[in-house]
């Protein structure tokens, strides 16, 4: 599932092709076409991402809500347009360009009272500047649950995924199975602060990349990882490789239904 810097990537590319203009949006594949009947030739007058959520909003006060889920996808072009392949559920036609979205989880549109309704459920996003880390703590502390599974809910944290997750836990040097009522507000505010740097990198890059300067290929004469999510990482997806620190092979397993990975010596 796309994390919270792939929707930000997103959130920004559609403004700079639709925003400011009318846009023709149709529904090829049907199931959006109610939904596409009341957005069809509004001007777009600006999008916005929190967390996964991609939000799209029109004149009139109407919404276009989008969440990719495992298996959505965004294609983009110029003209001509071409015909639709496969099972588009929404298509927009802009000044330049032509957008298409197939498989998401959730694509429909929202009244304002829902909007907010949708940012009051969901945690702060490290990539929003009217982020609150604080509004955040209390529900951390006050858990026994794991530190990696607080970090995944997305009422406590907007946007953080898997690889984001493990990440930031092993820079910290912390287990991710600390409970969350052993995390001291100072803590806290340093995972946060590392977060948000990490996911503002990711908005950047286009990738993940965690590892510090030290860590990289370059700087310790190894061959890039290959993965088809990319970037440079140090637990995630590496099992039993050696850690880029201290050599002990990276552990794999399950916990709050996803696959965690950490480095035993590191964060014990």
């Amino acid at each position: 599932m796309p994390e919270g810097h792939t929707i930000h990537r997103l959130a920004t590319r559609h403004r700079e092709l639709f925003a400011g203009h009318p846009v023709a949006v149709s529904s090829p594949q049907g199931r959006f076409a109610s939904g596409a009947a009341l957005l069809d030739g509004r001007l777009l007058r600006d999008t916005e991402a929190y967390g996964k959520h991609l939000l799209h909003h029109y004149e009139g006060d109407r919404t276009l809500h989008v969440h990719l889920g495992l298996y959505g996808k965004f294609t983009e072009g110029e003209p001509p347009l071409p015909d639709p392949v496969g099972q588009v559920r929404m298509r927009m036609l802009g000044r330049t360009h032509w957008l298409d979205l197939r498989g998401p989880t959730a694509c429909e549109v929202l009244e304002p009272p829902a909007v907010e309704a949708l940012r009051g459920r969901l945690g702060a996003d490290p990539l929003r500047d009217d982020a609150d880390p604080a509004r955040a703590y209390p529900r951390i502390k006050s858990s026994t649950k794991p530190l990696f599974a607080l970090l995944l809910d997305q009422s406590i944290v907007a946007g953080c995924g898997l690889i984001y997750a493990n990440e930031v836990l092993f820079r910290a040097g912390l287990s991710p199975l600390t409970p969350g009522t052993a995390v001291s507000r100072d803590l806290w505010t340093a995972l946060w602060d590392d977060l948000r740097a990490l996911m503002k990198e990711g908005v950047a890059r286009g990738r993940i990349d965690t590892v510090h300067t030290q860590h990289t290929p370059e700087a310790m004469s190894r061959a890039p990882r290959v993965d088809r999510h990319g970037g440079e990482v140090y637990v995630y997806r590496r099992t039993a490789q050696p850690c880029l620190v201290c050599g002990t092979p990276i552990a794999i397993g399950p916990l709050a239904g996803r696959n965690l990975y950490w480095c035993p010596t590191c964060q014990c």
